[in-house]
């Protein structure tokens, strides 16, 4: 048997007419870029994020939506952005490449998201923003901090390109990711549980200056056809990514609710196998809904050996992420070593991502943990 770690064909089956449709009908169009296929897809997302009209915003990617969103809160250099060194590049790199400082406080070990008391300890007189990250589909619990960071000025930026769809309920209220903060920042790579057919993003304010400084700022900072405001970037989502995305958002609640689904089994299968004293499944916090974008264990010895075991008998398995960013090349000059981030470095030495997607059969499952099992067993 093969498993790979995402087969997006499965869900593509369900929409394939959908999507064909639509192709004929912008290609009928020949209107490639923005335009009523954009607006569309925004003002449904605004619906389903249940944010204000005109709150959402498309761009080019995911790091692009990062990008505008720490342009439009006037990140400058020699600014300071707190965020987790346990995450994909583009959150730090975007703050680097507008010569801010990523400032760096570790993660929370059984949630991997970051650790909120230590970040506010890493306050300082130059934080302009606090950037936490969604991370593999589950909410931070920045809303305790937010009424603080307010009060002191710092904005809030979530990185949500992994938990489009993720929620949290906290003292009664149902919140969703990329809602609370200034700004969020989502990612519609194909691979998100939300993903097109090539690169996508978008940005959400509730802030109605801000999201039309964010129109802006994708066009080159251009509010009229050639005459700009501010320099900008080119960052436009295009019909065909919008018009995918828009047929896919009507069926991420069935979707997500998979994935949630195969988390369960695969927790039932570790504890019928007899794992549990090697294997660590991912914690759901209290109160949050957690959509799987990638289903992230800790293996507590022989992790490389067991991935390599499970990939030679053919079931793709990954590590997300091998070297915390603090310890990466070029963010060299911030000064870090090796134990600066005890948290974050175990979790790069233990992690490991098993396949969870919407069409993952059970048998598939129940195959991968069974050779787990005969691994630590033999």
């Amino acid at each position: 048997m093969t498993v790979p770690i995402l087969d997006l064909s499965r869900s593509f089956r369900e929409i394939k007419p959908e999507v064909f449709s639509a192709l004929e009908r912008i290609f009928d169009a020949q209107s490639f870029i923005l335009g009523n296929e954009v607006k569309t897809f925004e003002a449904h997302c605004d619906s389903y994020l249940e944010t204000p009209e005109g709150s959402c915003v498309g761009c080019a990617s995911g790091t692009d939506a990062l990008l505008l969103a720490l342009m439009a809160c006037d990140i400058h250099e020699g600014d300071e952005v707190i965020t987790t060194p346990f995450t994909f590049f583009a959150t730090s790199g975007t703050i680097a490449r507008l010569g801010a400082k990523p400032v760096f406080a570790d993660v929370d070990p059984s949630t991997y998201n970051i650790d909120i008391e230590q970040a506010m300890s890493k306050i300082t007189p130059k934080t302009k923003a606090f950037l936490p990250v969604h991370l593999f589909g589950q909410m931070c619990p920045i809303e305790k901090v937010i009424p603080e960071l307010n009060e002191r000025g710092i904005m809030t930026i979530e990185d949500t390109a992994q938990a489009f769809g993720a929620t949290r309920i906290s003292d009664g209220k149902l919140l969703r990711a990329g809602t609370l903060g200034e700004v969020g920042c989502f990612s519609f790579f194909p691979t998100k549980n939300l993903g097109g057919c090539g690169d996508g993003g978008m940005v959400t304010t509730r802030n109605p200056e801000r999201a039309e400084r964010l129109r802006r700022l994708r066009v080159h900072g251009s509010g009229t056809t050639y005459y700009h405001d501010e320099i900008g970037i080119n960052s436009r989502l295009d019909a065909i990514q919008a018009a995918i995305l828009d047929i896919k958002l009507q069926h991420l609640e069935a979707w997500n609710e998979e994935r949630r689904k195969i988390a369960e089994y695969y927790k039932l299968l570790f504890k019928a196998n007899g794992l549990n004293e090697f294997i660590t499944p991912p914690s759901e916090l209290e109160g949050n809904y957690h959509i799987y974008h990638q289903y992230v264990v800790r293996v507590k010895s022989k992790r490389d050996e067991l991935m390599e075991y499970l990939n030679s008998e053919g079931f793709a398995v990954r590590v997300y992420y091998p070297l915390p960013l603090h310890l990466q090349p070029c963010f060299r000059y911030l000064g870090h070593k090796e134990g600066d981030f005890p948290v974050s470095e175990k979790l790069a030495h233990e992690v490991l991502a098993l396949p969870v997607f919407p069409g993952l059969k059970a048998e598939e499952q129940e195959a991968l943990v069974e050779k787990t099992a005969a691994f630590f067993k033999k």
